[in-house]
């Protein structure tokens, strides 16, 4: 298994068609985290076959309660630098809102000055921050941008979040790139969101 969203965000939305590279339990996965792995089954043996000419359809439907399930799942087995907890609400219209928890003496230890001053007495040790995105993926690139955030009733500057997130994703195995648009994965060309949904076909 490779990958897995990694952001708090995109760790966030991008997280279920990002599979966690390594898996440290030897216990049975559970069923929500079988049925993703069966799709990422089904997605790279379609990429293979397209690569040989032969073009096979996959779509597939994910609903939030099952995209929350796989996270859970894939941090536990498969940590993340700077990330302790990720949970996700689906929106229509490609919005995604997301409650991370993130460890905010990690971030800035990466990259000193991270965090403004003003804001260091709030966001130190693990805090869990509202993220509410808008996501475009299609022609198997993702983009983002943050619509807002905030921390307890505090509004955050979206330029803040926005580096944020680029600290978390460039410390990932992976050294996700945010401000360029990200690759999907197994051939997906495009995702999109319904009401408490996530869709998508290669």
């Amino acid at each position: 298994m490779k990958y897995l969203l990694s952001l708090s965000f995109l760790l966030l939305t991008a997280a279920p068609f990002f599979p966690a590279a390594t898996v440290t339990s030897a216990a049975p996965p559970p069923p929500v985290a079988t049925k993703f792995l069966d799709l990422f089954d089904r997605l790279r043996a379609a990429q293979e076959k397209a690569e040989s000419g032969k073009f096979q359809l996959v779509t597939f439907l994910l609903s939030e309660d099952e995209i929350n399930h796989y996270l859970a799942y894939s941090l536990k087995n498969t940590p993340r630098p700077g990330i302790d907890s990720v949970n996700i609400k689906v929106f229509s219209n490609d919005y995604i809102s997301t409650f991370t928890r993130l460890d905010f003496d990690a971030l800035e230890s990466w990259r000193p000055g991270t965090i403004p001053a003003a804001l260091k007495p709030a966001l130190k040790g693990k805090r869990a921050i509202w993220i509410d995105f808008r996501v475009h993926a299609e022609d198997s690139k993702l983009t983002f941008t943050v619509e807002k955030a905030r921390y307890d009733d505090v509004p955050l500057p979206a330029i803040l979040v926005t580096k944020l997130i680029q600290v978390v994703a460039a410390r990932q195995p992976e050294q996700y790139d945010t401000t360029k648009p990200m690759p999907i994965p197994f051939g997906l060309r495009k995702v999109w969101t319904a009401e408490h949904t996530i869709q998508g076909r290669n």
